[in-house]
């Protein structure tokens, strides 16, 4: 499955289309062979994480599926983080994308077995940097990964929302365990799903990387630990994949990479402001 280069795939489906700067940069990475259907998040304040008094009852609404009051702990306190204006990836980078890359590195694997449309999955924090490194170059601006606030303000918009699509879970807005799918789909597949933004597949299908190394909110409680010995890589990830449940749906859940996984998929962002960029 293509991505669409001018937004129209998606403007059928009332999504959000680009302005004429992310556009342009899309056009440029589409000499590449590498199109991205960029899409601009305004600068604006992130309702960031959850309120210490509305951790138990978070809790206590998945204990169906086992939540730990540790868990939704980390997402403590709620604050009002300033977000400069930034562009990322419609959705996850897909197989196909991923190819080109791998082809020309040489160091990592293609994901063979994998759809070409379906997002890479697997891919390991510093394969994933390799990644934004080698399109960079391509690009002729910087591509990175999201830290973890930028990636809650395109998945939350300026609301306190508690799913990207609202305040209330729905089956089928993503590749999530309640759907026993089991494996990947194609990006883009669960449109109901999309962000205040258009930003899609931020729920389900592939966990995703991001730059941000856990550590605990100022002010966090105090049941809150330092670090988060178990993970297998110290960063965040974000969404959760097709296997995982409900609870990696909500907006402001943070987690690590669990162990038997062996890596995760992930999106990228430009900075709008950045004066090396269109």
């Amino acid at each position: 499955m293509a991505l669409a280069r001018d937004g129209s795939r998606y403007a059928a489906r009332g999504l959000p289309t680009r302005s004429a700067g992310v556009k342009l940069a899309s056009q440029m990475l589409s000499r590449s062979a590498v199109a991205i259907d960029w899409v601009e998040i305004p600068a604006g304040t992130l309702v960031r994480g959850t309120p210490l008094e509305r951790v138990e009852a978070i809790a206590r609404a998945h204990e169906d599926i086992a939540v730990q009051r540790g868990w939704i702990s980390k997402e403590a306190p709620r604050a009002e983080v300033s977000v400069a204006a930034f562009a990322v990836s419609r959705t996850p980078i897909s197989v196909a994308q991923w190819r080109l890359f791998a082809a020309q590195s040489g160091r990592f694997g293609t994901g063979d077995g994998q759809p070409a449309d379906h997002p890479i999955d697997g891919v390991s924090w510093e394969a994933a940097r390799a990644f934004c490194r080698w399109l960079s170059k391509q690009a002729g601006f910087v591509v990175r990964l999201p830290t973890e606030t930028e990636w809650e303000r395109a998945a939350r918009g300026s609301d306190e929302r508690e799913y990207p699509w609202g305040d209330r879970y729905a089956s089928g807005c993503g590749n999530l365990a309640d759907l026993a799918i089991g494996r990947t789909t194609a990006v883009g597949s669960f449109p109901r799903g999309a962000s205040p933004f258009g930003v899609l597949d931020l729920v389900g299908n592939v966990d995703e990387w991001t730059a941000t190394p856990y550590a605990p909110y100022p002010g966090a409680p105090p049941d809150v630990p330092a670090l988060e010995t178990w993970a297998k890589d110290p960063h965040i990830t974000r969404g959760g994949g097709f296997f995982h449940h409900r609870d990696l749906a909500r907006c402001a859940r943070r987690h690590g990479l669990y162990r038997p996984q062996l890596g995760a998929g992930f999106r990228i962002v430009r900075d709008i402001a950045d004066p090396a960029a269109p």
